[in-house]
């Protein structure tokens, strides 16, 4: 497994924090005294200048990826002295349109939904204020990425759209409607801690800063209190993600929020050939999966959808860890609940460090 490019959940148990990293600064306008700083998240920076706020955006993965530029300004103050390449926003925003589940888990957590008029995909969608809000019409379903509903989009006038503009979305024709498209980059996140900390740009545009740092810091200091717990455990365990679909083999890449591998230079998910799969994950210790199975998931269901499964020894020894996205808020709540996923993959793993742990996302299945 040196050189899998498979899901590796080990390094998730050990990590101590990325590099510190502050804020930006600049000079030409205003005076920058900070307030929030940015620590973890690698694909925004934050520089104040007075009142305003200038926000920069790109890929965390890619440095020669084009870059977003935006100022954040209160509103009814002057925009005179913002450069020229910054698209100014008045803040706080009172309409958003959430593109996908990780976008809309930030105003989840910061108990906001009343601020989301627009979303795309309701599928395994639990909220129940969101459910509601979309039952009684204050929530509009916008259609899906590559079709959207360009008059339900107008009809709701957001002040913004969050997107994630190096995905297929289909944004062009959004930009037909005139109204600011941003990028909401949490997606490509490689930490855990990086991906939540996308709390403190939805509590900017929102007008509740102060609430966003106070929430990303108890989910910073669950999160580093589970690492330090880790510190002494001498067996790291080996695990494997994903499963067959239509032939090839679908992980989670080295580079997401879940792994970081230095061979594999994929975030999202990606697939495999399944020869190379079995190969490199025959003797892993464990085996992630995530899906949306209807019905009671077991060993003999994995076994039945394709015999080669029962070759790993994860399987033979009853080494599955599986969330079932049909049961649980996987999408809309576990981008800002890092710790509790933590938490999860340390109670399979060193259950004694976690004795009286209920689990929340990922259960090692029994049968």
């Amino acid at each position: 497994m040196k050189k899998t490019t498979l899901l590796l959940l080990t390094t998730v148990l050990v990590i101590t924090g990325c590099k510190g990293r502050s804020s930006g600064t600049r000079t030409g306008i205003g005076s920058t005294t900070d307030s929030t700083t940015i620590r973890y998240a690698q694909g925004f920076t934050l520089t104040y200048c007075g009142d305003i706020r200038l926000i920069d955006l790109q890929d965390p993965q890619k440095e020669e990826t084009q870059s977003f530029h935006y100022a954040l300004v209160p509103k009814g103050a002057s925009t005179d002295g913002i450069p020229k390449e910054y698209t100014p926003i008045e803040v706080p925003i009172s309409k958003v349109i959430c593109m996908t589940s990780l976008q809309l888990s930030s105003f989840i957590k910061l108990d906001r939904l009343d601020a989301v008029v627009g979303i795309t995909s309701t599928r395994h969608l639990f909220n129940e204020e969101m459910n509601r809000r979309l039952e009684d019409g204050r929530t509009h379903k916008i259609g899906i990425e590559g079709n959207f509903d360009n008059e339900v989009i107008m009809a709701v006038n957001p002040d913004i759209i969050l997107i994630s503009p190096f995905k297929r979305g289909g944004y062009e024709a959004l930009k037909n409607v005139d109204i600011t498209l941003v990028p909401h980059l949490g997606y490509k996140e490689t930490t855990p801690l990086g991906q939540a900390e996308w709390i403190k740009f939805a509590g900017m545009l929102l007008g509740c800063e102060q609430k966003a740092d106070s929430i990303f810091r108890g989910i910073e200091e669950r999160y580093l209190a589970l690492t330090r717990l880790t510190e002494n455990v001498t067996t790291r365990p080996v695990v494997f993600s994903g499963e067959l679909q239509g032939g090839n083999w679908y992980a989670v890449g080295g580079q997401s929020f879940l792994a970081r591998l230095k061979d594999d230079p994929h975030s999202g998910g990606f697939t495999m050939d399944s020869e190379v799969v079995y190969s490199q994950a025959a003797n892993a210790d464990y085996w992630r999966i995530v899906n949306s199975y209807q019905g009671d998931y077991s060993y003999q269901v994995l076994a039945d959808d394709d015999t080669r499964y029962t070759d790993f020894k994860a399987w033979r020894n009853h080494g599955v860890v599986y969330c079932n996205m049909s049961r649980t808020p996987f999408y809309e709540s576990m981008p800002m609940e890092p710790e509790l996923v933590l938490s999860d993959f340390i109670k399979v793993f060193h259950p004694e460090l976690l004795p009286d742990y209920t689990p929340h996302y990922y259960t090692l299945l029994k049968e």
